[in-house]
């Protein structure tokens, strides 16, 4: 599984607009094919900054993604930034749940 994240900074006075044009724009993602998971956070802390973060199921799964022409338009939208977007993307190769709590509480 890869986690794909961007932040994003937008003037005050934008950030409606952006909401609505981030939100619009992760639906069509969040069917594409490998796609886990799509989802917008906005720090609480921080009203003018969201976060996109979706899960794909491979990296081919990503690869595709990123070379679709609907990522275009999410690279028009990092554009609107007031600050340059913090881009990441996290390979997984292991994930544990409430087991591994479990585990470390059951331990001496």
């Amino acid at each position: 599984m890869i986690i794909e994240s961007i932040r994003i900074v937008v003037r005050p006075t934008k950030r409606e607009q952006f909401r609505r044009a981030l939100a619009a724009w992760a639906g069509p993602t969040a069917v594409e094919n490998g796609c886990i998971s799509c989802r917008i956070l906005q720090d609480g802390s921080e009203l003018d900054a969201f976060c996109y973060e979706a899960q794909w199921k491979s990296q081919d799964d990503l690869l595709r993604h990123l070379r679709s022409e609907h990522y275009k338009c999410l690279l028009l939208l990092m554009e609107l930034g007031s600050e340059a977007p913090l881009v990441e993307f996290h390979t997984v190769a292991e994930t544990k749940g409430l087991d591994l709590i479990e585990y470390a509480r059951s331990e001496p």
